[in-house]
């Protein structure tokens, strides 16, 4: 069905007829008040809403916000665990033809392009400028995982399988996330912090957030809560 621009406030304006209408022209003070009360009704659900998707969206349970600028993070620390997704990578893998694909063959898989190469050093910089350390970097075994791993240039990097996509079922997405959920738990009282480099289905299968490329998200592996990295 079809919706014009106007089609609510042209409703509201159906129904206040109709109201207006149904009354005994006599009785307008009774009339007033019920459309002031129709209208009050309506602006205070709508308020609530606001303030409802508020809480949502940028606020948890606890009054705290859900998003952390780089600097907020660094001056105070949330989890032991922070899930970045690879820079900008355009085109597909192997060209959508998943037989083609191989893990060890970057040129089947997308890769950074001149874009993704700046973004991923601008955010190893801004790590280091923030003095965030990491005590083991982890990342996919996919191309664009890899070399925005070394770009950050903040660390010996170790390839994990269980970080690496789902690509159009070539890999089992479910055994993957199973086993990164048991490598998670296995870090569950590690103090220094851990870098795991991966795709956006992994961060949001683990997280709840899905993130664009290069975005980062803090994960507290004991409350399995998270909160978004504001990097740039």
């Amino acid at each position: 069905m079809q919706y014009s621009a106007n089609y609510f406030s042209d409703q509201d304006a159906r129904i206040s007829g109709e109201i207006i209408d149904s009354v005994p022209r006599r009785n307008t003070v009774k009339l007033n008040s019920r459309m002031a009360n129709m209208f009050a009704a309506k602006y205070s659900t709508s308020i609530k809403w606001t303030i409802c998707f508020f809480f949502l969206f940028v606020m948890d349970a606890s009054g705290n916000s859900l998003e952390l600028t780089l600097e907020e993070y660094a001056k105070k620390p949330f989890g032991n665990v922070i899930f970045l997704r690879h820079t900008f990578a355009p085109g597909m893998d192997a060209n959508g033809q998943p037989a083609k694909f191989k893990i060890d063959d970057c040129s089947t898989q997308r890769n950074l392009n001149s874009t993704g190469i700046e973004q991923a050093i601008i955010i190893g910089e801004k790590f280091n400028a923030n003095g965030i350390k990491f005590g083991i970097i982890y990342s996919s075994q996919w191309c664009r995982c890899l070399e925005t791993a070394q770009l950050l240039n903040l660390g010996e990097v170790f390839p994990e399988a269980s970080l690496n996509s789902g690509f159009k079922g070539l890999f089992n997405q479910e055994e993957t996330l199973t086993k990164l959920r048991k490598n998670l738990e296995s870090l569950k009282n590690e103090k220094k912090l851990v870098l795991m480099l991966t795709h956006r289905g992994v961060i949001s299968a683990i997280t709840g957030v899905k993130v664009s490329s290069g975005g980062a998200v803090a994960y507290d592996i004991k409350s399995k809560s998270a909160k978004i990295i504001l990097i740039e």
